[in-house]
């Protein structure tokens, strides 16, 4: 017997459209609504990804037409000691600044996880200034507060160890920012501006902690610190993990801070990255090729080693991330 196919029913008026029919309108409206950010995805995103990776094998002047070099660019980054000089300075920053507050932003989640009067109050005060971090008000603050000879912090240690003071070293206080010695510690110490976001999402996990583990820890007589270590840690791994790469990225990153700070200190624009190179960044570095020196192939050449210096280093902590983090689905069988 031939297939009959099923007439188009009716329902209060309406007509009921066949199922296949269906899906392909609503895919075509999806399509439609997705549109304007499709649109925008390709044309800001893919197409400049495209571009740079094709004028990273260029010497290109803005004006000029460019002239294909091949990988000459890389190889004259790879000859450039300053390029080696910011990686350096980058890489030093980021083994300080990313412990250093995932360590401060973690504790400071334990205290204002405590039951604590004026509790909302504490903690929108400990965000607030991650609000403006990395901004230029925040460098300039900085930098009047780490001034060796002005500034507050200096003023501080020299009560500390005058005459009456409590700390008899002989020392007025480091130069800070003018020291290539101490210009990297500088900016770690400012990168704690900003670390109430991590503070927050820090204090989200802990909330999410399951207060079962707590008790059976009690029980079997763990003591706080071993209720921490045991319980709290194991149990928050994946947002130590999400904020170890996300802090590895942004230490990667650091450019507002580094231009205005070091262009006051060095007397100009044309100085950024002073004293002796110990504040040029990574990324500073590759605004200074790109933009100052006008060799924008140079620039595209940078941008893409870091793209491959970030990639690495984020598959190389998701596959360490093997052996540290618990994902409690894992153990009922989930994934």
């Amino acid at each position: 017997m031939a297939a009959q196919v099923a007439p188009k029913r009716q329902a209060g008026g309406l007509r009921i459209l066949p199922a296949g029919k269906l899906e392909r309108r609503e895919a075509l409206w999806f399509w439609f609504f997705i549109s304007p950010w499709v649109f925008g995805f390709l044309v800001f995103t893919i197409y400049p990804v495209i571009a740079s990776a094709y004028l990273s094998l260029t010497q290109y002047v803005p004006g000029k037409t460019p002239v294909f070099v091949g990988f000459q660019n890389y190889v004259s980054l790879y000859n450039d000691r300053i390029f080696w000089k910011s990686l350096q300075v980058t890489a030093y920053y980021s083994l300080l600044a990313v412990p250093l507050g995932i360590i401060a932003s973690l504790l400071l989640a334990v205290l204002l996880n405590q039951k604590v009067p004026f509790q909302g109050l504490f903690r929108t005060l400990y965000y607030l200034p991650s609000l403006l971090a990395g901004s230029v008000a925040t460098a300039l603050l900085f930098s009047w507060l780490l001034n060796p000879q002005y500034g507050i912090l200096n003023y501080v240690i020299r009560l500390l160890v005058g005459p009456s003071g409590i700390i008899p070293l002989g020392i007025a206080g480091p130069r800070w920012l003018q020291d290539p010695n101490w210009v990297v510690p500088s900016y770690a110490m400012l990168s704690l501006w900003g670390f109430g976001g991590s503070m927050l999402v820090y204090l989200s996990a802990l909330q999410g902690v399951p207060t079962h583990l707590y008790e059976a820890a009690t029980i079997d007589g763990a003591n706080r610190v071993q209720q921490f270590f045991k319980v709290t840690i194991p149990m928050i791994s994946p947002v130590i993990l999400f904020t170890l790469i996300t802090g590895i990225i942004a230490s990667f990153n650091v450019f507002t801070p580094a231009y205005v700070i070091s262009s006051g200190i060095g007397g100009g624009s044309s100085s950024v990255g002073s004293p002796a190179y110990s504040a040029m960044f990574y990324v500073l570095y590759l605004f200074v090729n790109t933009f100052q020196r006008s060799r924008m192939g140079l620039g595209a050449a940078q941008a893409w080693i870091l793209f491959l210096i970030i990639l690495g280093l984020t598959l190389l902590m998701f596959r360490a991330s093997r052996q540290f983090v618990y994902y409690e689905t894992e153990e009922e069988g989930f994934i």
